[in-house]
């Protein structure tokens, strides 16, 4: 028992299980058979929503982050090893002083998963077109449109030539560092970043994507570096152009021709301001 275990009241009205909210995880897979399949939990008999069909999941205690919390259960539920759940984003149902947090991420390859606790009778790989034809947990049922939208991973292209011309930070000085600077900024999108469709929150792949003098300019811990070996909007195009399976795309610059070409590639765009007010502060010295 946590501290989180009691029922909670939200503004609306209603009576929900978790006083801190709750949490749940929905796990993908695409098999080699092109089939994309989310892991399910049927419910015990005995709980609320006996022997429906939903996410694994349930109340977040006082202490814990919305991810945490549902990884947490779900390995006291299931024998999924939540170590490899690769975390892509979440959807946060507010009610208003309560809020359920669907956690979306992919398993690679797709493992055997059997129950762990007396909550749950069965834990299968559902093929997404299959979901509706069973019973399904309640909240579950109205949130399935919205979360089978969100089987995706997102990856967050940053044209850092554009980028950094927007900074004060002294780039006219010192091209390189400049783009150094901005990588090692960009590590904080790790810990999620907000306004990336369809996530409320997402925990997006970081490419920056470099040209020019700043060619040598290393990756680090969460930030993937390429190098353009010509044009960095060409560089930037192939990869929009050529993504993997169950990949979004969405790219940060302000050049206009730049966007019209990786919207014609299917991927999205946002602006340079969007992405630096969720980066620290720099200000070049006079």
């Amino acid at each position: 028992m946590g501290d989180g275990d009691g029922w909670g009241s939200c503004d609306q009205g209603h009576t929900h299980w978790g006083r801190y909210g709750a949490s749940g995880v929905l796990p993908f897979h695409r098999g080699e058979d092109g089939v994309v399949r989310v892991l399910l939990q049927q419910r015990a008999w005995w709980g609320l929503g006996g022997g429906t069909w939903g996410m694994f999941g349930g109340a977040r205690h006082s202490h814990e982050d919305k991810v945490t919390a549902a990884l947490r259960e779900t390995a006291e539920e299931s024998t999924l090893d939540v170590r490899k759940v690769n975390v892509h984003g979440m959807i946060v149902e507010d009610h208003g002083g309560w809020d359920y947090a669907s956690v979306i991420g992919s398993v690679d390859p797709q493992p055997v998963v059997e129950p762990a606790s007396r909550e749950t009778k069965r834990a299968e790989w559902v093929p997404v077109d299959e979901v509706t034809g069973r019973k399904l947990f309640a909240p579950f049922a109205g949130s399935w449109p919205t979360l089978r939208t969100a089987l995706t991973r997102q990856v967050l292209v940053v044209d850092a030539a554009n980028v950094v011309g927007a900074r004060a930070d002294g780039w006219w000085k010192d091209r390189v560092g400049a783009n150094e600077r901005l990588r090692d900024d960009l590590a904080v999108l790790n810990d999620g970043v907000t306004g990336l469709a369809p996530f409320d929150r997402a925990f997006p792949e970081v490419v920056l994507v470099v040209e020019g003098q700043a060619r040598g300019v290393d990756g680090i811990d969460g930030v993937r570096v390429v190098g353009a070996p010509g044009s960095g909007d060409d560089q930037i195009v192939d990869l929009v152009s050529h993504p993997e399976p169950d990949t979004s795309y969405s790219v940060v610059t302000a050049d206009r021709e730049l966007r019209e070409r990786i919207q014609a590639a299917g991927a999205s765009y946002t602006g340079p301001r969007w992405l630096l007010e969720r980066l620290p502060s720099r200000r070049s010295k006079r």
